[in-house]
């Protein structure tokens, strides 16, 4: 069992990812969903954050040489200070806005000009707080080589927003591994995993073709 498929398992058997396709969920931004993933969940299993953790670092190993990890606030935050522990690098984080206070720091921590930094994200939905990181980074003239994440919904938006940005990203498991592992485990069935394939293709309009 690869690392797609053993996370996707590990996320369900913990309900850090939540399925309910007949009874959607209802998102920050109001739109509607049959999926809810709470990756914060991990941090409460000793197993299952090494096992993030050290896939992270088996992943950076292909990358070649990096300087820096940064975390995204702020969910990013922890699994990217274990991972900057376990490879000994320095560590700073993003915040979503400057403080208002203070040193009035968006970044925090001590970093060169110039490292070779990798960002750390717990989901990648769209991408935009995980790009807006990204910008913040490099108008501060660092070097981001990759964004990486626990869980990607693989929507074609995010594709095309981290292509346009020209960032690459890499994730530890996907929408498409959970299906299957869901489906493998009776989780869900046949009919509900159809019902979630046609969510991940349309979000937006999802639940209004669906529910109204």
């Amino acid at each position: 069992m690869n690392i797609k498929t053993t996370l996707a398992k590990k996320l369900l058997e913990i309900k850090a990812i939540k399925l309910s396709p007949a009874d959607p969920f209802t998102w920050a931004s109001g739109m509607r969903s049959p999926i809810y993933c709470d990756n914060r969940i991990t941090l409460s299993y000793p197993e299952i954050r090494d096992l993030i953790k050290t896939a992270f670092a088996e992943h950076v190993k292909q990358l070649g040489a990096i300087d820096l990890i940064a975390g995204v606030a702020t969910a990013g935050i922890p699994h990217g200070a274990m991972l900057a522990d376990h490879l000994k690098l320095p560590f700073i984080y993003v915040r979503s806005k400057a403080k208002e206070h203070g040193r009035q720091n968006q970044i925090e921590g001590r970093y060169a000009v110039g490292a070779k930094t990798l960002v750390v994200e717990d989901l990648i939905s769209t991408g935009g707080s995980s790009l807006a990181a990204v910008q913040v980074l490099r108008d501060a003239d660092l070097n981001v080589k990759e964004v990486v994440s626990i869980f990607d919904y693989e929507f074609e938006t995010a594709k095309n927003n981290f292509s346009n940005h020209h960032c690459p990203y890499h994730s530890l498991s996907g929408y498409s591994s959970l299906l299957q592992e869901a489906e493998r485990i009776a989780y869900i069935s046949d009919k509900e995993k159809a019902i979630l394939e046609s969510w991940n293709s349309d979000p937006k309009s999802w639940y209004s073709k669906n529910f109204s």
